[in-house]
């Protein structure tokens, strides 16, 4: 079976930085020297724009075909030294900067929607409320109504210990990321305007604290939401089908998304955008130290971004489209073409295959990193270009995958909320990367570790307001969940000062806790007040309301009895 090959001047010859000279006459003229390999193997059942199976990362592993990056993959030195548990990593992506904004601005819509009666979210209460939404996805809760997870039998208590049914529902509704009152100024000139700063300052993080590995992944990625939003699409190939479509740039070992970008739409006049697939590459492979290939789909590639990557020395490998003007005839014909059968066609600066993956439908790509017609010895003989792109293509799907096994996206007519679900479960699972590469020893030989990094990440948020919490939840379990946190912060917690145990310095008994029982009166103010408490005292059990009853610690029980003469 002989094999052909293009002539060496067009082999050989260096590659220059920028081809803005190359027209599309110029293209077909140098690709028109094109490689014939033909073969006679088996059928071959991929598609045209899937042309991957499950083993093709594992059976075909490459040598080193460009130096690799200048940096080393993984995490970078300010996150390795920042990463102290799995909450800091976390918090790594969720900055304070972001929580200031997004408490400021709920707290200024629940003043303006019930005015003194609203009372103040601060940062801790974001948290729980933040590490309730991530429980709810561990728990694979995205379907299920709010009210079945706070229900006392067949609920999950850390829901009730947490915080009352009502503030969470509360929260979910006055939810704010920007000042409403001056948003339609800024709608003007931003679609995004309402949750505009907290994806800047989130988005701006994303590439600070990972450095990505040689290939990267760029692709599209449809938030599922059905309700009114200025932007939103269609795709019928997506699950979903309707959503909020961001692009994102992803490493393809790890997932971990290096860049993203949201579209908003056409621009105000109308009219669509020329090279949208192009310009979005180059604006979400900004900043990516040379050395590194991106990996695109069809919609994507062009002739003319390889070589405007190549300026920036980044290789692309990419499917083309088959109406592509460069592309020579030769390599669009594929009657009389044996299936598994190849060929290619080069430039000084790209390389054309087309890949006959079974009767009558070929696939056609392009790369800027491979320089040789090379041919697997697999059943299939599909190219080693081929190869490259399969093991490297799935990095956002397999984010979108991810995602969506334990996301945190509940049901809400609010485009801004949806946006803000997403970065919470980017942020989780790009923490969870972090902490991944940065412990590699944690829970060695375990398949579940990521449920288990957002359990604990979850309950980690939760804890602080558990710990500060006064009224009580009624149920039994909740309630000493409750009862055992605190005691255990308790415990943890410095000595008093000296002043304050006026009695024996640490002797005498430790006062019990007030107790939860049945809702009634209180009995120490008057009956016209008709206050109602489920809480009891834990001496006389009488029952006295939050503003009757004084709380302390087992060490200052004593002093307290002694000073009121009730000891």
């Amino acid at each position: 079976m002989a094999r052909c090959t293009a002539p060496p001047s067009a082999r050989q010859q260096p590659a220059p930085r920028r081809g803005p000279d190359f027209s599309a006459a110029q293209v077909l003229e140098q690709i028109a020297s094109s490689v014939d390999r033909e073969d006679e193997e088996d059928f071959c059942d991929s598609e045209e724009e899937d042309v991957s199976e499950d083993e093709d990362g594992e059976e075909y592993d490459p040598e080193l075909r460009h130096p690799g990056p200048a940096v080393t993959p993984g995490p970078t030195a300010y996150a390795a030294s920042r990463a102290l548990d799995i909450e800091s990593t976390f918090r790594l992506f969720v900055t304070p900067a972001i929580e200031r904004i997004v408490v400021n601005m709920t707290n200024l819509q629940g003043v303006r929607k019930y005015g003194d009666g609203w009372r103040p979210m601060d940062s801790v209460d974001l948290r729980a409320y933040l590490g309730l939404l991530i429980l709810a996805g561990v728990y694979r809760s995205r379907g299920e109504a709010a009210a079945s997870l706070w229900d006392a039998e067949s609920g999950r208590t850390v829901f009730r210990a947490t915080m009352p049914l009502k503030v969470f529902h509360k929260y979910s509704r006055l939810l704010q990321f920007d000042d409403r009152r001056s948003r339609p100024a800024r709608l003007a000139a931003d679609r995004l305007a309402a949750i505009r700063e907290v994806w800047d300052l989130w988005e701006e993080r994303l590439p600070a604290l990972y450095n990505p590995g040689p290939d990267l992944t760029v692709d599209e990625q449809l938030v599922p939401f059905r309700g009114c939003c200025p932007f939103r699409q269609y795709i019928p190939s997506k699950p979903a089908k309707y959503g909020i479509k961001s692009w994102v740039a992803r490493d393809a070992k790890s997932s971990y998304a290096w860049k993203m970008q949201v579209y908003t739409g056409k621009a105000a006049g109308g009219a669509p955008e020329k090279n949208q697939g192009a310009r979005v590459v180059l604006d979400l492979t900004q900043g990516l130290p040379a050395g590194h290939n991106v990996t695109c789909d069809n919609f994507f590639t062009s002739y003319e971004l390889g070589q405007r990557l190549l300026e920036r020395n980044l290789t692309m490998v990419g499917t083309v489209r088959k109406n592509k003007p460069e592309l020579p005839p030769a390599l669009l014909q594929y009657k009389g073409r044996q299936v598994s059968s190849s060929r290619f066609a080069f430039t000084p600066t790209a390389t054309l295959v087309s890949y006959l993956a079974k009767r009558n439908k070929n696939v056609l790509l392009l790369s800027t990193l491979h320089a040789e017609a090379d041919v697997s010895d697999r059943h299939d003989r599909k190219p080693a270009l081929i190869l490259d792109y399969n093991r490297n293509k799935g990095g956002v799907d397999n984010l979108d995958k991810v995602v969506g096994t334990y996301s945190c996206r509940r049901m809400t007519a609010r485009w801004p909320l949806v946006i803000f679900h997403n970065i919470l479960d980017v942020s989780s699972y790009n923490a969870f990367v972090i902490w991944r590469e940065i412990k590699p020893d944690w829970m060695p030989r375990k398949r579940n570790k990521r449920r288990v990094f957002l359990e604990q990440l979850g309950k980690a948020l939760v804890k602080p307001l558990i710990q500060r919490r006064q009224r009580l939840p009624r149920t039994e379990a909740a309630f000493a969940l409750v009862k055992v946190l605190q005691s255990a912060d308790r415990d943890a917690a410095p000595p008093p000062a000296r002043e304050h145990a006026a009695g024996p310095d640490a002797a005498g008994p430790a006062a019990a806790p007030l107790v939860a029982s049945k809702r009634k009166r209180c009995q120490l103010c008057p009956p016209k007040k008709d206050a109602k408490t489920h809480t009891a005292c834990c001496r006389c059990k009488k029952y006295i309301c939050k503003g009757c009853s004084h709380a302390y610690c087992h060490t200052c029980a004593l002093w307290a009895f002694s000073r009121y003469g009730t000891g």
